[in-house]
């Protein structure tokens, strides 16, 4: 199961940092409960997107399909034996749409998060690349373009010095 995740106490709601009613404001009570929506949410999706992706979710999904499939017969592959099928299948999918997406996006601002790190710490990195998540398509297009240059540059020089070295060697 997913664990929880601590929150620093900078962003914990006014009522757990012990502030007095009066210093949390008019809207603190609609944030918290926002606050506390959202984290349930996530806690569901990452248990759910946990479990559904074991091979044991697989097979209770093979095994539904199997006890649908053999109770064809009995209700005489009517609409409605059909129609059951088809509902749960839909119904699952649209909700895991969802709880996938909640997964990919949280799994993309933590990769982007360490990649950010990593750039801010290596000294000839360009710190501009930490924030390339927040770029317009045509600043990446841009970006992009000039280390295509710079690469094209390096690989050219790295080909001239293997060459001399090639050509000393003879």
């Amino acid at each position: 199961m997913a664990q929880a995740r601590s929150r620093p106490k900078a962003v914990q709601p006014a009522r757990e940092a012990g502030l007095p009613n009066d210093a949390r404001g008019a809207g603190a009570g609609v944030s918290e409960k926002l606050h506390r929506w959202s984290a349930t949410f996530s806690n569901l999706a990452c248990a759910a997107a946990h479990w559904m992706g074991k091979p044991i979710a697989f097979l209770l999904a093979m095994l539904a399909v199997i006890v649908w499939a053999a109770t064809g017969p009995l209700f005489h592959y009517s609409d409605t034996w059909q129609l059951v099928i088809n509902t749960s299948t839909t119904i699952v999918t649209f909700l895991m749409v969802f709880l996938i997406q909640n997964t990919q996006n949280r799994d993309t601002m933590a990769l982007q998060l360490k990649l950010s790190e990593l750039i801010l710490k290596v000294d000839a990195a360009e710190n501009r690349f930490a924030t390339a998540e927040d770029m317009t398509d045509e600043e990446l297009e841009e970006l992009h373009e000039e280390l295509r240059r710079k690469t094209e540059a390096t690989l050219g020089t790295l080909t001239s010095r293997r060459a001399a070295r090639t050509k000393k060697a003879s």
